[in-house]
């Protein structure tokens, strides 16, 4: 069906496009600026409008992404014949004049019709055979900045072709343009604010407060809204512009009308608003950005951090809006500071906005829970491909004591003493702090800074937590099927929320994993590549550990006391690391008076740690060699004797690297053998595993004299799970 208008007069046919989730909102908008809706569509409300409220509608509407005049409507189209008759049947010549440039914005697809670019081409020359046919020369293509851009869209052989009035989307208001990461976009936010009720209440002179305002785009619409300035003012481009049909006069009363309200509107806005963030950058972006936007008298904007955050003594209403865009912490390894975060937002909202009403939009509502409020609507939005919420949640008053203060203590007051944390998560906190204690006489006679607080004590908090310094290494242990997903999470989450006061650190030096059973080389691949390693001691090694990018450290603390016995063992001998990881053994051992030593291992990664461990103690290459190889193929054709062997294989690995599959168990035997044709007369095999219902072959303690020595390789704070590794001696015999 061809749309064509039978008088300058007649209604247009439109659509409005719309990020998803916000189309009910874009219909009312649509009609309080004199348009008709009709039918509403995912991400679109089609409607009908004059001329002159289709202008309107790109200038002042918040909420659409494009304002898109519907030519053609048609069915079955599948294949390009089919889509270039369709496009040639427009009259063309009334819409694009001769010497305008063209551009195509082709979305969907058929069975004939797979590429966008391709659809895009057929369009275009659908309309060069329209024009050519009338007697005018074919236009110039420019994909950049076209005078008219044409909308199609091909979805289950339903073809919806127009001009695009906006020309680019309507969420680039221009105001912004050092976005920094992951901006919320304008129309987006506006929505938030509409969602959340600040129209009516910027009307009603409340005040409103962004916590974390990043570049400050919350704060920005909002005061557009305020100030009554139409959200596309100083948009210097419209699509319009290069329509055949535009009417400048229509235009130009529209823009003098706009201009002449924001000027009326900012003079009148008197509501307080208030932008706060921890990051210079940020709030450099945010003042740029609202002097761009015509708006820096409207905002105020100051730099601290949440935890800084008090109340202006100049604000003294008792209701007001606090709404933000907090990071969602879409990565594990970020889940530390951002639990601490939400929950100190709820703090900061119960302690300072008695009254308010707190619009947080969150991609992850998990953690929106830790605020201690519930939400009396939430939204379902999407934030680009991601799913999201808009979580409402009104902020009570707190009680008052006798003696008048607040039951809630105020900025300064400890995590423990205003979070409504669970009472299995104080138990999680008080246990965490008992093995500490614990621990103490210990750790101040070894000098140990590498040690294990927690490891699964309490069946609700599946967890191993070490110390590595003044940082935390947790490990989340995969729930099974059996236990709910949500509360496996609700249990992280309050884990992670009392940890950082009980053990006395920083919530950002919290590192968490989820430790699950891994297959060939999944251990070697990094989670992150942050880069972001630190030096440890044990005893006089000096190594370095990586907290964030692979699922180890690079310390296994386990087997502390093995590396402390290879240690004492060394003296003048030649040692062999296989399987040796970053070679943490071996240090020890070469600082123990190894007088050589071969390490190897299949990971270049982790070889190439391991020689930054010997520079780190200043262990000299020649003597100390790295080789990469499975270990069965070295041990079959290595040649050399070797005094002291450590041999701490996998418990099972099918890396790609390696000529067979790896079982401990099923493979041990062997391996020992190949090693002890390695062992010099006299010499020591220490083999070591983690296979926790390992049982030695009987036919090794046969031929060879074995010695097991488990029970003596575990420091306090491993006592309680004796399990984690079997240790062996094993000698030739006599």
């Amino acid at each position: 069906m061809t749309m064509t208008e039978t008088s300058q007069n007649a209604p247009l046919n439109l659509l409005a496009t719309c990020p998803k989730g916000i189309e009910g909102l874009l219909a009312d908008e649509l009609a309080a600026l004199g348009a008709t809706p009709g039918k509403t569509t995912v991400a679109g409300v089609y409607f009908t409008a004059s001329q002159a409220t289709a202008y309107r509608v790109c200038l002042w509407s918040r909420l659409a992404n494009r304002v898109i005049l519907l030519l053609a409507r048609e069915p079955m189209i599948e294949t390009p014949e089919q889509l270039r008759d369709a496009v040639a049947r427009i009259a063309w010549t009334q819409h694009l004049s001769v010497g305008k440039t063209l551009a195509v914005d082709f979305h969907g697809r058929s069975d004939h019709i797979r590429h966008t670019r391709f659809g895009a081409q057929t369009v275009k020359d659908g309309v060069v055979d329209s024009l050519q046919l009338a007697g005018q020369e074919r236009p110039s293509i420019d994909t950049k900045l076209p005078d008219l851009r044409l909308y199609a869209h091909l979805h289950r052989a339903n073809l919806t072709l127009g001009i695009d009035l906006s020309g680019d989307s309507l969420h680039r208001r221009g105001y912004r343009r050092d976005v920094g990461h992951a901006p919320l976009k304008e129309n987006l936010a506006a929505a938030l604010l509409v969602r959340a009720g600040w129209p009516e209440r910027a009307k009603a002179g409340e005040p409103l407060i962004d916590p974390l305002c990043g570049s400050g785009t919350l704060l920005i619409e909002a005061a557009l809204m305020a100030a009554d300035q139409a959200p596309n003012l100083d948009r210097e481009r419209f699509g319009f512009k290069g329509w055949s049909g535009h009417d400048e006069a229509i235009w130009l009363e529209l823009r003098r009308e706009a201009q002449a309200r924001a000027s009326i509107g900012r003079k009148r806005c008197k509501n307080q608003l208030l932008g706060f963030d921890q990051s210079p950058a940020a709030l450099s972006a945010a003042k740029t950005n609202a002097m761009r936007a015509g708006i820096p008298a409207l905002i105020t904007l100051h730099g601290q951090s949440l935890g800084q955050l008090t109340r202006p003594e100049a604000l003294t209403e008792t209701s007001g809006l606090l709404i933000t865009n907090p990071p969602y912490g879409e990565r594990l390894g970020e889940l530390p500071e951002l639990v601490r975060l939400y929950s100190q937002l709820g703090e900061k909202a119960k302690a300072l906005f008695p009254g308010w009403t707190l619009a947080l939009f969150t991609g992850n509502p998990d953690l929106g829970h830790r605020l201690g409020l519930r939400a009396h609507k939430q939204y379902a939005l999407k934030n680009g491909a991601l799913d999201a919420k808009l979580l409402l949640m009104d902020i009570g008053v707190q009680a008052v004591t006798p003696e008048g203060q607040a039951d809630t203590q105020d900025a300064g007051v400890s995590q423990k003493a205003v979070s409504n944390v669970s009472e299995n998560a104080q138990m999680f906190a008080n246990r965490l702090a008992k093995n500490q204690k614990r621990l103490k006489k210990w750790l101040k006679q070894s000098g140990e800074s590498c040690y294990r607080v927690y490891d699964a004590d309490m069946p609700e908090f599946a967890l191993a937590v070490d110390r590595y310094g003044d940082r935390v290494h947790v490990q989340e242990y995969a729930a099974p099927s059996s236990v709910n997903p949500a509360q496996a999470q609700k249990r992280l989450f309050d884990a992670l929320e009392v940890l950082p006061e009980a053990l006395g650190v920083d919530s950002s030096k919290v590192y968490i994993k989820r430790r699950e059973r891994q297959a060939g080389s999944a251990q070697y691949q990094k989670r992150e590549a942050s880069g972001e390693r630190f030096e440890v001691r044990e005893g006089e090694a000096r190594l370095w550990v990586n907290l964030r990018d692979y699922l180890d450290t690079g310390l296994f603390l386990d087997h502390r006391p093995v590396r402390r016995m290879l240690g004492e063992m060394a003296h003048g001998k030649r040692f062999l690391n296989l399987f040796c990881y970053t070679a943490t053994a071996t240090v020890q051992a070469a600082l123990g008076g190894a007088s050589d030593s071969v390490s190897v291992d299949m990971s270049n990664t982790y070889l190439e740690w391991a020689k930054d461990n010997f520079a780190l103690n200043k262990l000299d290459p020649r003597l100390h060699r790295v080789t990469r190889d499975d270990c069965f193929q070295w041990l079959e054709t290595a040649n050399a004797e070797f005094d002291l062997i450590f041999m701490d294989p996998p418990t099972f690995s099918n890396s790609k690297k390696m000529r067979d599959t790896l079982d401990v168990q099923r493979d041990h035997p062997r391996l020992v053998e190949l090693a002890m044709a390695r062992l010099a007369p006299g010499g020591t095999l220490v083999f070591s595993n983690n296979q926790r219902r390992f049982k030695l072959d009987e036919a090794l303690s046969e031929r060879y004299a074995v010695e097991e020595i488990t029970s003596r390789t575990f420091d306090p704070d491993f006592q309680r799970r004796t399990n984690l590794h079997h240790v062996f001696l094993l000698r030739h015999r006599d």
